[in-house]
């Protein structure tokens, strides 16, 4: 035991192949999907004239790949060589990024979209072979501190990301942002070639089509109570979030009077609460039942969008969007513990396979009509309406409260 924990050092997770290829590739994909991002959605208000259907419309492509292919991807991953299936998505999607690069010469400003759409759709596949990867091939007991790593990069660039991509595109427009999109994907591609070879894929002896894993996987959650009422907030937290998420440069622009590039700043705000959030939740998260720190996580979240729907005040609004980022990994860490200890393990992949699209699908629901919804109503409403679905959200919770069974397995072990 003592020589396990020995190995369990930060110099053991770097010489690690897999973790230092995998790393690196994280940091230039995510440069390149934030310049992404913030690129495209100021080119988008810039050439619309800010009109929210079309900003909406960046989300939807976004999102809707996520709700589309998630469990497709995710069963493909399974089945396909985990380092081919990197290398093809990134370099697939950098060829994408230079199709819409082209394009943009020649004047149709408008297949801007496709390269959202096309990347989202590829990180469905390429993301699930990334944790296969840790699996197969980094030692068990250095997967939990290579895996808090990994998360650390994606919140780290929530704070960084909007800068850098609002950068590049107020110092160099939109042709040089497209381009630095492509050699990022290209250079995560290359990067990727250091990886092990992969395994020889071995032929499953249980035929069982994508159809029948889906069906099986519903019947699981519907006789899961507490995995049906976590459905049910997965679907009232989505419509929530969908609501908002296209309009968060109108809560700038408008509600405040500031510049839309100040969005940068919100987000900041947000990711800097959720570093700092994550390493306060978890001593809390050893002591709070899951479904306890969940409705803390989505009480605090309508909190924020209550004061930001109101709130005139630049202090004000960055102020909420920096507590709703401290409370948010209570979400995060509420959701997948109530799954992993309300699921069997053969069951965890299509689990999350269910939950997920229902999130992603009620989100782009909302994300789709809000542009429109911007038209008839106006922005307080919108987000006040956001606050009653994380309410809604957390009344599906109220019935985990008085029973243990949540708790029940992790008492066992």
């Amino acid at each position: 035991m003592e020589q396990a924990n020995a190995n369990v050092t930060m110099g053991a997770l770097f010489r690690n192949r897999v973790i230092q290829t995998l790393l690196l590739s994280t940091f230039f994909l995510q440069i390149g999907i934030w310049v992404r991002n913030y690129s495209i959605l100021l080119y988008v208000v810039e050439k619309t004239n800010e009109d929210p259907v079309a900003v909406s419309l960046i989300s939807v492509a976004e999102f809707a790949p996520i709700f589309l292919f998630s469990f497709i991807g995710g069963t493909f991953a399974d089945r396909w060589k985990p380092k081919r299936t990197m290398i093809w998505c990134d370099f697939l999607s950098a060829i994408s990024i230079f199709v819409v690069l082209l394009a943009l010469f020649f004047g149709g400003w408008k297949v801007i979209f496709f390269a959202t759409l096309v990347s989202s759709i590829l990180s469905q596949f390429s993301q699930p072979a990334g944790m296969k990867l840790f699996k197969l091939h980094v030692e068990e007991e250095l997967i939990q501190m290579g895996m808090s790593i990994y998360q650390t990069i994606f919140a780290l660039f929530m704070i960084i990301g909007p800068v850098i991509g609002t950068f590049v595109y107020q110092h160099f427009g939109i042709n040089v942002a497209i381009a630095i999109m492509g050699v990022a994907f290209l250079l995560s591609a290359g990067i990727l070639i250091r990886l092990p070879t992969d395994y020889e894929v071995e032929a499953n002896s249980e035929e069982t089509t994508v159809l029948q894993e889906m069906k099986a996987g519903f019947k699981y959650v519907w006789q899961s109570r507490a995995l049906t009422l976590l459905s049910g907030c997965f679907a009232a937290a989505g419509l929530a979030l969908g609501l908002t998420q296209p309009l968060a440069v109108f809560l700038v622009t408008e509600q405040l009077g500031l510049p839309k590039e100040q969005l940068q700043w919100l987000m900041a705000a947000f990711g800097i609460g959720m570093i700092l959030g994550g390493g306060l939740t978890v001593g809390v998260a050893k002591k709070t039942p899951p479904q306890i720190l969940l409705a803390i996580g989505m009480s605090v979240s309508a909190l924020g969008f209550f004061i930001m729907g109101f709130s005139e005040l630049f202090w004000l609004t960055l102020a909420a969007q920096f507590i709703s980022g401290l409370f948010m990994p209570c979400v995060h860490i509420g959701i997948n513990t109530m799954i992993l200890k309300n699921t069997d393990s053969a069951f965890i992949g299509r689990v999350n396979g269910i939950l997920n699209p229902i999130f992603m699908g009620c989100m782009v629901i909302t994300m789709t009509t809000s542009g429109w919804l911007k038209k008839t109503f106006s922005l307080v409403a919108i987000y006040e309406t956001t606050t009653l679905l994380f309410v809604l959200g957390i009344l599906f919770l109220v019935p985990l409260f008085k029973g243990s069974r949540v708790l029940e397995k992790s008492e066992e072990a």
